[in-house]
């Protein structure tokens, strides 16, 4: 799609006081809160954590055990649909809290209220990862555990020939903005839209895809690739619909742009708020798909790789190996030879060399060569395709 720049932000300049100074800070905090991702960053694919439990019973005990039964079908729940698409959800087994049992490696309570009949709590679970790739494969569901860095979502908004991203109201940003708080292997952010993003890209470089300012923000939020939310809204009154056109195209430093067309019509009566609001979390959940299919996992098999690792000491190589055992798809760091200088080890892995570098660059690290000839290093000078 093309479009031209139409109504640049303006700001007017005012006295400054100390209650202008306060209520500036307080609207920052707002605006930090405004940023936090809809979709948080998982350290850890196979933990779970603030499952929300309420339970009424006959007593206190018979709803605590009903409410830990259900808070671990949830958590089994939100951990199959986090490693695996949405056109396998419904392939997914359907296992009993018994069942369940023997794929938590533990369990903690975050917090805790309970009355005479009612049991409230937040929970926490981590599984076994084995056990859970073994059930997967045993469906014959594919799935990917590699979690991405940071995807810097920019909603632009083309609605009565107008185009919006900084301006208020952006009722298209405003629908990613009210997204549920979820963890995800692919967490989604939003600029703070402050005056150094406004300085920073105008909307008309962000549709024309000005590369450069795009990495520029993507630095600025520490986000390993951009994501441009271009959406057109019309109203149909033929049919008394709305029609929301948004095109998805997601910049990264390695490869070239990705982009995708899809189209959302309003259901009978949805307002154009409503289908806005749809959509932001059904395109959150393109792009999680997307990252998921380039980094499904096809095979049990592990490979190995002999790879070369330039340390500066031994503080840096005892970084470096912690780093490297935080990869979901290292299975193991098999140390050959230690000098000063370097670290010659074998990489255990499953999946392919690509995925291999993909999930080693969402930890800050680059796999370089080819052949027999592979040299890993921390990344330097920016993030890499997330």
């Amino acid at each position: 799609m093309e479009a031209k720049i139409l109504n640049p932000r303006r700001f007017a300049t005012q006295e400054w006081s100390p209650r202008r100074a306060a209520m500036a800070v307080f609207a920052a905090g707002l605006l930090c809160l405004a940023s936090l991702p809809a979709r948080a960053q998982v350290e850890n694919p196979y933990e779970v954590r603030g499952v929300a439990v309420d339970v009424t019973a006959e007593t206190a005990a018979a709803a605590r055990q009903q409410a830990l039964n259900e808070g671990q079908q949830k958590a089994m729940t939100i951990l199959l649909e986090r490693m695996t698409l949405k056109s396998d959800y419904a392939r997914l087994p359907g296992l009993s809290p018994e069942e369940i049992t023997e794929y938590i490696q533990d369990f903690s309570i975050a917090e805790e209220k309970s009355s005479s009949v009612r049991y409230l709590a937040r929970l926490n679970y981590r599984f076994r990862p084995g056990e859970v790739r073994d059930l997967l494969r045993a469906f014959n569901i594919p799935f990917a555990e590699t979690p991405s860095k940071p995807v810097l979502v920019l909603p632009v908004l083309r609605r009565a020939g107008a185009l919006l991203l900084w301006d208020d109201p952006n009722p298209w940003r405003a629908a990613w903005q009210q997204r549920s708080s979820q963890v995800s292997l692919v967490p989604t952010i939003l600029p703070l839209g402050d005056l150094a993003d406004v300085a920073a890209i105008g909307v008309d470089q962000v549709v024309s895809g000005d590369q450069q300012r795009l990495r520029a923000m993507a630095k600025r939020y520490d986000a390993g690739s951009v994501a441009v939310a271009f959406a057109s809204i019309r109203h149909d009154p033929a049919r008394s619909l709305w029609v929301l056109d948004v095109t998805l195209t997601r910049y990264n430093l390695t490869i070239d742009p990705q982009t995708t067309v899809v189209t959302y019509v309003s259901e009978f009566g949805e307002t154009a708020e409503s289908l806005l609001s749809r959509a932001a979390g059904q395109v959150t959940q393109l792009i999680e798909d997307n990252w998921k299919r380039d980094n499904l996992l096809q095979s049990a098999r592990q490979e190995a790789i002999a790879v070369r690792v330039p340390i500066t000491g031994l503080r840096q190589w005892i970084e470096l190996k912690k780093q490297i055992g935080q990869v979901a798809v290292v299975r193991e760091t098999e140390l050959v030879q230690l000098s000063r200088a370097e670290a010659q080890v074998i990489l255990h892995y499953i999946g392919d060399i690509g995925q291999l570098i993909i999930a080693l660059e969402q930890a800050d690290m680059a796999l370089r060569g080819q052949g027999d000839f592979w040299t890993l290093e921390p990344l330097r000078g920016g993030t890499k395709a997330g």
